[in-house]
């Protein structure tokens, strides 16, 4: 048996306020999901003005990150594994609208274990990694020196 460190909505929160924060500061409109080590969503928010279509993206992109352990973006990247070459090429369609392989999901590592995912959906692809990071950073300041938490974009886990 070992003791797992588990994401909750303080910290949730606390990502979606520095994510809102990147957003404004980009001047992009962005719909930010943060999730569980399930997949489930605990906290999501859409900015006023953000295109409608972002909560499912966000969703997805968030379900990806922490179900796959990888930032969604490595996935579609050339001989990634979602590429025409690669060895998942396809997955996406085994989980419709469930599964993004597109820039904007990124899984939520403390002291080395996924513990959910950051979905953001709205930008273009610089955008959302800008806000996204923005979030993983915020977790960092958050949780302070007792943990560590991955903030880079690439993260494949």
């Amino acid at each position: 048996m070992r003791t797992a460190v588990k994401l909750e909505l303080a910290e949730a929160r606390a990502m979606i306020e520095a994510a809102k924060a990147a957003a404004e500061e980009a001047q992009v409109l962005e719909t930010i999901c943060i999730v569980d080590d399930g997949g489930y969503v605990i906290a999501m928010e859409r900015m006023d003005g953000a295109r409608i279509t972002g909560p499912e993206i966000a969703i997805a992109k968030a379900f990806t990150a922490s179900g796959h352990k990888r930032s969604t973006h490595l996935f579609n990247q050339p001989g990634g594994p979602a590429s025409p070459t690669g060895e998942a090429f396809g997955i996406h369609v085994m989980m419709p609208g469930k599964f993004a392989i597109f820039v904007g999901g990124f899984p939520i590592v403390v002291d080395g274990e996924v513990v959910g995912g950051v979905g953001i959906s709205g930008g273009n692809g610089e955008q959302d990694t800008i806000v996204g990071t923005a979030a993983l950073r915020a977790l960092q300041d958050y949780l302070g020196s007792d943990h560590e938490v991955l903030t880079q974009a690439d993260i494949k886990k």
